[in-house]
């Protein structure tokens, strides 16, 4: 028998192979048999985490390894000895941020734009004004005495259409049918506009005066007023009004012939509807029933006749409904979508206008935007006689004076003057 050699470990036995279950019967010879797992268990194996041994021969002095075992969950792995722990990766530079994209913001644009144009309408509007308040004429159309009427409420306008012919050349005279020159003339409209004071619910009110009123004329006399402008002019015509009226006169505003036609035209013409046809030669116009457009020539002729039923009576009707129209006129947008009205309108209103010292183009504007819903009546009219002066219309005392007291209190036009309308 072989010894071992002294020193020698033991080894220990080899295992034995495990031995293969035997078949069933009725299974055929060499087919392979899989084991049957405990009733109790799961049929997942579990694997055996010891590690055989190699078989070693007799004298075979290389040392054995160690047994190994998987890692657990519970024991982490340890990097082997003398190893270094990989170097963490080196940095990546930040990306730089992509540019933003540029967009059109429609309605910044837009919105500076309206700006700008809307700035640009108001610098034309100022310097419109600005260049038509200087064009503006002025007279000294009042005077101081003692028996003047105090300030009412709101303010009181003195319209003046005046019939001097002195602006006009032969051909114009001709044109516009109004005769020879005759002088410094008379007034041929009187209107009375009293325009209430801010925050007043009570409407403006538009009176038309008779130009025969009967009426007396400071330092002259009874007479009819419209004497009174070729006696003394403006400031003798605001005395008179403010004595017969007892209203003071805070405004006064004068328009000729001329004048009168040139803003006609600048705007184009203005519709009026008569309700008759008005046939005039001595005004110049032949016009049919229905609305239609007049231009200078014929709207001056309008406002002048009096060849109808009433005649004066429907002349100051004719000039309240064609200053109602002409205001509107002014008031459309397509007027003024025109560029050469920006211009020509203001430069003819400049130059057909005479106006007190104290008015300024903001004055007549407002005046203007008052007129467009005023309220429209006649001085309530007692009766129709003869005086030295020849035909005259002499005033309803008592209603009179009741439109006269409401005008200067900014209260409704009362009802005993709407029954008294002529």
């Amino acid at each position: 028998m072989l010894r071992r050699p002294s020193g020698t470990p033991r080894l220990p036995p080899p295992p034995r192979p495990p031995t293969p279950p035997r078949p069933p019967a009725g299974h055929p010879a060499g087919a392979r048999l899989a084991p049957r797992p405990p009733a109790d268990e799961p049929t997942q194996r579990i694997p055996d985490h010891r590690v055989a041994q190699p078989t070693r021969r007799i004298g075979d002095r290389t040392p054995l390894s160690p047994r190994t075992f998987p890692p657990s969950e519970a024991t982490p792995r340890r990097p082997p000895p003398n190893r270094r722990p990989p170097a963490p990766a080196a940095p990546q530079p930040p990306k730089p941020p992509k540019p933003p994209r540029k967009r059109r913001r429609w309605g910044r644009i837009i919105l500076t734009l309206l700006l700008v144009a809307i700035l640009l309408l108001i610098g034309a509007v100022v310097a419109v004004g600005v260049s038509t308040d200087r064009a503006l004429r002025h007279t000294d159309a009042f005077t101081d005495y003692p028996e003047r009427p105090v300030a009412g409420s709101g303010t009181t306008w003195l319209l003046v259409g005046s019939d001097s012919r002195q602006d006009l050349s032969e051909a114009q005279q001709d044109e516009l049918a109004t005769g020879g020159d005759i002088g410094d003339g008379r007034t041929d409209t009187i209107l009375l506009v009293h325009v209430p004071a801010y925050g007043s619910d009570t409407p403006a009110t538009m009176v038309s005066i008779p130009r025969d009123s009967y009426v007396p004329i400071p330092g002259y006399g009874r007479d009819k007023i419209n004497a009174a402008f070729s006696l003394g002019s403006a400031p003798l015509l605001t005395q008179t009004v403010e004595q017969a009226t007892g209203l003071r006169v805070d405004r006064y505003a004068e328009i000729g012939f001329g004048g009168f036609a040139g803003v006609v035209d600048a705007l184009g013409g203005v519709s009026v509807c008569p309700v008759e046809p008005v046939d005039d030669p001595l005004a110049g116009i032949n016009l049919p029933a229905g609305c239609q457009n007049l231009g200078g020539s014929a709207a001056l002729g309008y406002v002048r006749s009096r060849a109808t039923p009433r005649a004066d009576l429907d002349r100051m009707v004719h000039q309240r409904e064609f200053l109602a129209a002409l205001l509107h006129r002014v008031s459309e947008p397509s007027v003024w979508l025109n560029p050469w009205n920006w211009t020509t309108i203001p430069q003819a209103v400049a130059g057909a206008l005479t106006v007190d010292t104290d008015t300024r183009v903001w004055d007549l504007a407002r005046l203007g935007w008052a007129m467009r819903d005023a309220n429209t009546v006649t001085v309530p009219i007692g009766e129709y006689t003869w005086a030295d002066a020849g035909q005259v219309v002499v005033w309803d005392h008592q209603p009179a004076a009741d439109l006269f007291d409401a005008l200067g209190s900014d209260r409704p036009i009362p009802q005993s003057v709407l029954d008294a309308q002529p």
